[in-house]
């Protein structure tokens, strides 16, 4: 990888928080953006991804501490239920934030990546990509769309040395889904579904993936989907 820094989206809580402490442990300068601000890393930066003028602003004066070398497009939104029931706000909500907001950071970190002679770029996608997966049309949705940008952008951005890269998870254990994973009922069902130890992975164990991408720096392995969901996805 480009020598500079790694913007990091979604970065308050959840795998973003996870993502920012990884790299900053493997002596990356990380840059944490989230609405509110709050990030567990050194440099926290409050920028709402869903707002153009925003994220060109965030990113710009980023670039004025040094090179920009990578991006992780973490930021996301869950909203499920009944697809018969879904309002046109609520589904155009997620669309925004985890398929807009994904385009708008990666182009407007494309002329600082540009300038720097190339970049990285992982997005954080799910398993539920490849799903049929019951009142959660607008997340299955969202997340096949960020798996087909990574390709596009992939083959398009190729020859100005940008990677793009695409992590699924599958169910991962966060602040924001405790009270669902920890139901008798879900713990017996992720216990029969998931062949790796039949549990959730840990934000952390995602990070590690995403820093283990960034330090390994692997120029060849772009426009591709690596899924992380210990065997769930493919469990017949």
């Amino acid at each position: 990888m480009t020598a500079g820094s790694i913007i990091v989206t979604g970065a308050s809580k959840g795998i973003g928080a996870a993502i920012v402490t990884d790299l900053e442990r493997r002596g990356f300068t990380v840059h944490g953006l989230s609405r509110s601000g709050e990030s567990p890393g050194k440099h926290a930066r409050v920028c709402d991804v869903t707002d153009e003028e925003a994220v060109r602003t965030a990113f710009a004066a980023i670039a004025d501490e040094g090179p920009i070398a990578g991006l992780v497009n973490n930021a996301g939104v869950h909203l499920g239920g009944p697809t018969q029931r879904l309002p046109t706000a609520e589904f155009e909500a997620v669309m925004m934030l985890n398929v807009t907001a994904v385009m708008i950071c990666s182009r407007e970190v494309y002329p600082h990546f540009e300038s720097n002679r190339g970049g990285k770029i992982v997005n954080l996608g799910s398993f539920f990509d490849r799903m049929g997966v019951p009142h959660n049309l607008a997340y299955c949705a969202s997340k096949a769309a960020v798996a087909a940008l990574t390709r596009c952008l992939a083959v398009e951005w190729a020859r100005k040395r940008i990677n793009v890269i695409n992590v699924a998870p599958g169910y991962v254990a966060t602040e924001l889904n405790t009270s669902y994973l920890s139901r008798n009922e879900v713990k017996a069902w992720l216990a029969e579904r998931v062949p790796w130890e039949g549990r959730p992975g840990t934000a952390e164990e995602v990070a590690k993936l995403v820093g283990a991408l960034f330090v390994e720096n692997i120029p060849y392995l772009t426009g591709e989907t690596i899924y992380m969901d210990g065997a769930h996805g493919v469990n017949h």
